[in-house]
């Protein structure tokens, strides 16, 4: 069993400004068996998830109720490892913020159809069971 997994479910944290969005990810990760240990708006809550709970995905959306993105994905990276980062967001133009390394593995721009999600979250899913390290690339 993988870090970060529950009786052999991969586990996740989900980090979102809006309640509806945290919804939604609530929603599509638990119909992909994937149990979601927390949840919160801001940056402060999730990091402090991240270190309690040690979960094998963090998904977050660009756009928080407090705190910084990049602090946010940067912590995950120091938090839990292994662990995959997938980052929701609705401007694809916009550079994803940097922290030295610390990138998510995909960028995942709202609205996405959920076949991409599935695909999206499939691959990172894989990725942890091989043992495949963080990458930056871009979906």
């Amino acid at each position: 069993m993988a870090v970060g997994d529950v009786g052999g479910r991969p586990t996740a944290v989900v980090v979102a400004g809006d309640e509806e969005t945290r919804l939604l990810l609530r929603g599509l990760l638990r119909l992909h068996h994937v149990q979601v240990l927390g949840e919160a708006a801001g940056s402060t809550h999730g990091v402090s998830l991240l270190k309690t709970h040690r979960p094998s995905l963090l998904i977050a959306d660009a756009s928080l109720a407090e705190g910084s993105i990049a602090t946010l994905v940067a912590q995950a990276r120091e938090a839990s490892r292994p662990i995959r980062v997938i980052l929701l967001t609705t401007d694809r133009r916009r550079p994803v913020p940097e922290t030295g390394g610390a990138r998510p593995d995909v960028v995942l721009t709202r609205p996405f159809h959920l076949r991409e999600f599935a695909d999206v979250l499939s691959t990172s899913l894989d990725a942890l069971t091989t043992g495949a390290p963080p990458t930056s690339a871009m979906s």
